[in-house]
């Protein structure tokens, strides 16, 4: 076989096969970026394949070199992960938030409806400390003192009692003692929106307390 041959046969071009010694070599289209590792397979099978004899070492390092390239690091949900996720979310109160909190979360990926309600505790937990640091800011700011400091109090329960109450109920399989903390979580943020005399500076936080816990709640009642 010339040079010539020998180029056309193991070019990028397409899909090319044939049989010799019932190895099928394939020929397959790479992506420009790897233009360097074709050309240095293709000096490698020029220099050191004199004829036909040598498909079968050709076809293993095709092989290797495809099962080497590396593999993308993207978030992928399986479809049994995305059932489970969007199953559960539907007997939620807010199915649309729900799902977007735990797809956000890669535990998911893995994770039964116990993980799941793990995942919300924490969300539960996060938005917690948004609200407390909120807060402070407002304190240092000369709001409503006596308000925010009963929202601080109130977050502080929820942060010191609630989520780790959750937390071990569930790693324990006590679920009725996680259902309540989140409810309880929920109770905390209505009564801080409601202790403002005037309009509260805290309704998003709370809105998003509530809801986040009411979701948790719902996910947590799958589990009695």
């Amino acid at each position: 076989m010339t040079d010539s041959e020998r180029n056309s046969l193991f070019n990028a071009e397409g899909i090319r096969s044939f049989t010799q010694d019932k190895c099928t070599l394939i020929s397959i289209s790479v992506p420009p970026t790897s233009s360097i590792f074709e050309a240095s397979i293709n000096h490698f099978i020029l220099a050191k394949m004199p004829n036909l004899k040598h498909l079968s070492l050709i076809c293993s390092i095709l092989v290797v070199a495809i099962i080497s390239m590396p593999a993308c690091h993207c978030r992928v949900f399986h479809p049994n992960d995305v059932k489970l996720i969007e199953q559960t979310c539907r007997q939620t109160p807010n199915p649309n938030l729900c799902v977007r909190l735990l797809e956000a979360d890669p535990r998911s990926r893995s994770a039964d409806v116990r993980g799941l309600a793990l995942i919300m505790v924490d969300v539960i937990k996060a938005r917690g400390n948004e609200a407390l640091n909120k807060i402070n800011q407002l304190l240092r700011g000369g709001g409503e003192k006596r308000a925010l400091s009963s929202c601080a109090d109130k977050y502080r329960a929820i942060l010191q009692g609630d989520v780790p109450q959750a937390t071990q109920a569930l790693q324990f399989g006590n679920p009725k003692f996680a259902e309540d903390a989140a409810s309880d979580s929920a109770v905390e943020a209505t009564s801080c929106e409601g202790g403002f005399s005037g309009r509260s500076p805290l309704t998003n936080e709370n809105n998003a307390m509530r809801d986040v816990a009411n979701v948790t709640r719902a996910i947590v009642r799958l589990l009695l």
